[in-house]
């Protein structure tokens, strides 16, 4: 016992601060994109010539990018000749609606909060039922990572439980293969209204990767309705925290 002490003493508090204290993250960590603030060259889509998932198009001759479908590979930032194309730090990229995920600016997404009937019911406390239908399970590693005590999850009254009759929201990660489809939607009818829905990773909102494939559903937005979004291939661990707390007012 006095070892046991004598360690937990050693190590000291590990669990961040965030939110109170902005997180520091790895310089590789590849976050929201910074698009260029003027029309690119006349002609030139180099970086939407080499998107792998179609996630950039353009308007009046600037790139839009759909964070849904972005895999933040950064491939369209080396093609860029003119190097204004660039991903950024920011890891506040979830959205509570898909039309705020198609980036045509250089602000962050927008979530706008619960209404104050559901903030009361899951402000405080939030159980959700993880899904994985069919992913490669980089999202489903990240989340679990949620519940150590480095994000420690629960100091914000949200966990994760092995039933959907326990739960009262549902989050889901993978493309939504044609095996995993009875099953997504078996999970849903199985939570008690009122319940939440959130898409985590490219693959839960359009398909990531895989998108194109007719074994897939391309996400689960036409399947059952979705309250929040977290892009990523996978996501930050801060990002879906970041979403999380800002869909329940926790957050401004």
């Amino acid at each position: 016992m006095l070892k046991i002490i004598r360690e937990r003493w050693r190590q000291g508090y590990r669990t961040g601060k965030f939110p109170k204290i902005e997180p520091v993250l790895a310089e590789r960590f590849r976050g929201l994109p910074q698009l260029p603030t003027s029309a690119c060259p006349e002609n030139c889509r180099a970086c939407q010539d080499v998107c792998p998932t179609d996630a950039i198009t353009f308007e009046e001759g600037r790139p839009v990018i759909d964070l849904g479908r972005c895999l933040f590979c950064d491939d369209c930032a080396r093609a860029c000749p003119e190097k204004t194309l660039s991903l950024t730090g920011n890891y506040h990229l979830a959205a509570s609606s898909r039309e705020n995920l198609l980036q045509k600016t250089n602000e962050a997404p927008k979530i706008a909060a619960l209404n104050a009937h559901m903030r009361s019911l899951f402000g405080r406390s939030l159980k959700l039922r993880q899904v994985s239908t069919g992913g490669c399970n980089a999202c489903e590693a990240d989340l679990n990572v949620l519940a150590t005590l480095v994000f420690d999850l629960g100091r914000f009254g949200i966990q994760f439980v092995a039933s959907p009759r326990h739960a009262d929201g549902l989050l889901v990660t993978g493309p939504v293969t044609e095996n995993m489809k009875g099953a997504l939607l078996d999970t849903y009818a199985a939570l008690a209204e009122p319940k939440l829905v959130i898409a985590a990773g490219a693959c839960a909102i359009n398909g990531g990767p895989f998108i194109g494939s007719p074994e897939i559903h391309q996400g689960i937005g036409d399947l059952i309705p979705v309250d929040l979004y977290i892009p990523g291939c996978p996501p930050h661990p801060y990002t879906s925290l970041d979403g999380m707390l800002r869909l329940l007012g926790r957050l401004k």
